[in-house]
């Protein structure tokens, strides 16, 4: 957990073949991009997988332009998601408690392509759906272009908080040039179902270390929603970093290098 991250241009058409090998029915449902009803992954809609079963989700994306009234259409780029809508209940909370998910980006054409993309979820109290003492570490050397998915599913609010780096709270987390007006951040609010992403340069302005990363939520971080940015030197040294518990060394390899 998360399922695979599923990366798309706009413009993109993708067809999924989702086969079911669980004992209960289950769904493919996605946020962001553009589906027919037969591709909604709902009960309500019998586009929902049986037990053995398979089907076909066809999700597509479009570019930005106008319409033939005048006014503009977004493209469908962004930081997105898919989850499981059925499990449990009709909304999927069964599924999603149980890390039926994943993420989905949507690149313009031209973005600046990461080194290493990592996918963080924050559900309920957990983070990819592992306790406190389990949380995963994400690794990086100085000078990666490391490419953050964040998506928060349950029942709380949560704040998204990096130690040492900070993006544009913007689409992509990077300026556009010197006139971008975009707020420059370092923790964001996220609730259920909200997604976002950005890009950092792994250590730039303050080097190799064990970059904490949490929710903000005093209480949330105190019960170990928080893990580490791990970032060495060109020698794979990391200063003053010792690894506190066994987990620590099943560093999450999300992404790798491209």
């Amino acid at each position: 957990m998360p399922g695979p991250l599923i990366e798309l241009i706009e413009g993109d058409t993708v067809h999924i073949e989702f086969e079911n090998t669980l004992d209960v029915p289950v769904s493919l449902h996605v946020h962001g991009v553009d589906y027919e009803i037969g591709s909604d992954g709902t009960k309500l809609s019998k586009s929902h997988v049986e037990p053995g079963g398979t089907r076909t989700y066809t999700w597509r994306t479009h570019v930005p332009g106008r319409r033939k009234d005048g006014t503009w259409r977004a493209g469908s780029a962004g930081y997105w998601h898919y989850h499981d809508h059925v499990v449990g209940t009709d909304h999927g909370t069964g599924g999603i408690r149980k890390g039926l998910y994943g993420g989905v980006i949507v690149r313009r054409k031209g973005d600046i392509l990461p080194d290493k993309t990592f996918t963080i979820v924050f559900n309920d109290m957990t983070i990819n759906n592992k306790p406190g003492d389990q949380s995963p570490n994400f690794e990086a050397t100085v000078g990666d272009r490391v490419e953050i998915v964040m998506i928060t599913h349950g029942e709380f609010y949560h704040t998204f908080h990096i130690h040492g780096h900070r993006w544009a709270d913007n689409r992509t987390g990077l300026l556009t040039g010197p006139d971008d007006p975009s707020r420059i951040v370092d923790n964001k609010i996220t609730g259920p179902a909200d997604s976002f992403g950005f890009q950092i340069v792994a250590g730039e302005h303050v080097g190799a270390g064990a970059w904490m990363y949490h929710c903000h939520v005093q209480s949330h971080s105190d019960m170990g929603m928080a893990g580490l940015l791990l970032v060495a030197k060109a020698d794979g040294t990391i200063p003053g970093y010792e690894p506190h518990h066994p987990a620590e060394h099943a560093h999450q390899p999300a992404g790798g290098p491209r």
